[in-house]
């Protein structure tokens, strides 16, 4: 994980979630902790983490993650046992 991971990996963390934090980041994130990405179709997409699944809508037209897709990334990650 390099250092742009971890800034992004604090921000999911973040009291209060983010507005501004950039989804390609998010799955940057994903991808450097080894999750498996399962590309669907349309702008569906999901990962792999550890035996657990989460699904998500890559947003659109816009490329900020929406604050829901931010608390859901950070469920994905706890429940993958990754904190800070």
């Amino acid at each position: 994980m390099n250092s742009q991971h971890r800034k992004t990996l604090l921000a999911l963390f973040a009291q209060p979630v983010p507005a501004n934090l950039e989804w390609r980041r998010i799955e940057a994130l994903f991808l450097a902790l080894g999750a498996e990405m399962v590309e669907g179709a349309g702008s569906r997409v999901a990962f792999v983490l550890h035996d657990r699944r989460a699904d998500f809508h890559r947003p659109h037209p816009g490329k900020e993650a929406k604050r829901y897709q931010v608390r859901a990334a950070r469920e994905f990650l706890e429940a993958a046992g990754v904190t800070l």
